[in-house]
């Protein structure tokens, strides 16, 4: 009979090697309650490099060429990247009819905006497919849409722009049309994003706990959804400032629902909920 092979487990000493390293490279919290979680993600990287365990992993890991090659791996691993086109439907609504038409009826013509944890794509190429629906009636906007993630395997998916057609089930048709290409293999079942939708989109990896961010222009409006219930609050607060920074003098910030700065004392007046506008004090 063959021997079967035990899964190895992360013990004690290697999760807090590989937690306490998660949290001050990335700023994710990671606590004990996230260790079952944190071992099955890696056990993919232990069998991509034939490692017999967690320790070998970490020593692996921590080395020169490690942190060189296996560390953009490890960083896929243990983000999470759940998104959806239009979620948080209400934003959107908001954005369009609270900043942006308002904005074009004071002859304000060009927006730019920063989707700071963009993920696979969905929420920045829904940011696209609103601002052309506004596009449709007032010609001369002018807009664009930065995405940025700390994976650089969820940005290589956002720029393809082809995602399962099953993603764009609840759009509706007309939507659908306007904006997506279905596969001329029926059997695929993939849709693409129209190439004139992405023209006005591009993409870049950034950390967002890096003292300095790799971008030298400000935003009307920066989308930080979701992203924020990873980090301990002095992070939050340090991720925050530096987006107060990259957002113009009449700047909006998003976040997610479940999010908030209440009590953070920081430099952003509340509009509306999770929607907040930059403040100069």
């Amino acid at each position: 009979m063959s021997e079967v092979l035990e899964r190895p487990s992360l013990d004690d000493r290697e999760f807090r090697r590989l937690s306490q390293f998660i949290e001050k490279e990335l700023g994710i919290r990671m606590p004990e309650i996230k260790r079952v979680m944190l071992e099955s993600r890696l056990h993919k990287r232990l069998r991509a490099l034939s490692l017999p365990d967690f320790k070998s992993y970490c020593d692996y890991l921590f080395s020169d060429q490690g942190l060189r090659v296996e560390f953009p791996f490890m960083i896929d691993v243990v983000t999470t990247n759940k998104t959806d086109f239009f979620r948080e439907p209400d934003h959107f609504v908001y954005l369009e009819n609270k900043i942006v038409k308002p904005s074009l009826s004071k002859g304000k013509n060009s927006f730019d905006i920063w989707s700071s944890a963009s993920s696979t794509g969905e929420e920045i190429y829904t940011l696209a497919m609103v601002m052309e629906g506004i596009k449709s009636d007032h010609p001369g906007l002018t807009y664009s849409v930065l995405g940025s993630d700390i994976s650089q395997e969820v940005l290589a998916k956002a720029s393809r722009g082809v995602y399962h057609i099953s993603r764009i089930e609840t759009l509706p048709l007309q939507m659908k049309k306007q904006f997506f290409l279905k596969s001329k293999k029926a059997e695929d079942e993939l849709v693409k994003v129209k190439p004139f939708l992405q023209k006005n989109v591009r993409f870049f990896q950034q950390n967002l706990m890096d003292d300095d961010y790799n971008i030298k222009k400000s935003f009307d409006v920066i989308f930080c959804r979701n992203v924020l219930i990873y980090f301990s609050q002095e992070k939050q607060k340090k991720i925050l400032l530096n987006l107060h920074k990259h957002l113009k003098h009449d700047g909006f910030l998003f976040l997610g629902h479940s999010e908030t700065i209440t009590g953070m004392n920081l430099p952003f007046i509340s509009v509306a909920p999770t929607v907040y506008k930059k403040s100069q004090n």
